[in-house]
């Protein structure tokens, strides 16, 4: 194998503007504000990979991400993609506070590294599973509007909905109620992003119950820090419940089995970097809590590289890895296939399998 040192970092914005705005508990977003990474290596290869911050969730912004990146630039160069767990740990050491754009220069390790050794990504994981069945995301939109978009979603194959919840408990019950009309033959996931208190969480559960809706999965009803909240709401309802923002690392995750505060854990590549992700669904399996893969606002090159991850290492119960951008606006092509609801992998792609236009 031709050298695989590192000859070039090239970093770049990514800016797309969303055909409607994106609004969940704690945010709207009108705007895909990324990082791309490209890794050059001296055998002619090139790796990709993706920063998706958000600053409620993980503190960074584009502006951030983007200088954290130009300070790794001198010490990346020279460095041989083989090693990218040494340069996970050193980067991890300097950069702690900065996992977006850790994650960024991870996923572009590895998505050379499998590349230079003419395997798909999701093989050097596992190769467990080649297709996985992703959920759709309804945000909070009228009552009106989440009905409409629900049976358009039902209709084009979708089995199960999530809809984000916790901002105002009327209208989350409405929505919900509205979604259930526009597809009965869903399943529903709620989405908190910590937007409720334990109490109101439970009682949403229960007002839900009065018209018949039982979700598949109540995914962080309480704010982060409040572990006994969240146990709280996992001892009084019937409903697994997942860990979101309460879990970064395998520290956290620790934390949670310690806890017994959740049935679910929501591994997303920009909360924790790919390392960090092996760790954390080492620590569930062991404590036979489920595993959940998640995204950010992502272009499929963060999305691909989570679907690989999900899909070589097998057995997620839940799946949240919905595209939001037209295949036409996107930055790169190639990689996994998609097509509603499901994403499929080729044995025939090396890394990622995504390439610039």
């Amino acid at each position: 194998m031709k050298s695989t040192k590192i000859k070039k970092v090239v970093i770049e914005a990514i800016n797309i503007a969303l055909d409607e705005p994106f609004t969940i508990a704690i945010g709207t977003k009108y705007n895909i504000e990324n990082v791309l990474v490209n890794i050059q290596l001296e055998n002619g290869i090139e790796g990709f990979g993706e920063a998706a911050p958000l600053e409620p969730v993980n503190g960074e912004n584009q502006a951030t991400v983007l200088a954290t990146l130009q300070s790794c630039k001198d010490f990346l160069h020279g460095k041989d993609v083989s090693d990218y767990r040494n340069i996970s740990h050193h980067l991890k050491s300097v950069f702690w506070a900065q996992v977006t754009a850790r994650c960024a220069i991870e996923m572009a390790l590895l998505d050379a590294f499998t590349k230079s050794l003419d395997i798909p990504l999701f093989k050097y994981f596992g190769g467990v599973e080649k297709t996985i069945e992703t959920d759709y995301t309804v945000d909070i939109v009228s009552p009106v509007i989440a009905k409409s978009n629900a049976a358009k979603l039902a209709a084009r194959g979708y089995r199960i909905l999530k809809t984000k919840v916790g901002k105002n408990l009327q209208e989350d019950i409405e929505r919900i109620l509205a979604i259930k009309e526009g597809a009965p033959g869903c399943r529903i996931t709620l989405d908190a992003n910590q937007g409720f208190s334990s109490p109101e969480a439970l009682h949403c559960i229960e007002e839900l119950e009065k018209n018949n809706i039982r979700p598949v999965l109540f995914e962080q009803p309480v704010v982060k820090y409040d572990l006994a909240g969240l146990k709280f709401v996992k001892d009084h309802c019937s409903i697994p419940v997942a860990a979101d923002e309460s879990v970064f690392t395998s520290a956290d995750a620790i934390n949670i089995v310690r806890a017994g505060c959740a049935d679910v854990i929501n591994i997303k590549l920009m909360k924790s970097g790919i390392i960090e992700a092996l760790d954390i669904a080492a620590i569930a399996r062991s404590a036979n809590i489920k595993l959940m893969i998640g995204c950010m606002l992502e272009t499929k090159l963060a999305l691909g590289c989570a679907v690989h991850f999900a899909a070589g290492l097998g057995g997620f119960s839940f799946i949240d890895l919905d595209p939001h951008i037209n295949p036409e606006n996107e930055p790169l092509a190639g990689g996994p296939e998609f097509k509603d609801p499901v994403w499929t992998l080729a044995d025939n792609i090396s890394g990622i399998g995504l390439k610039k236009k």
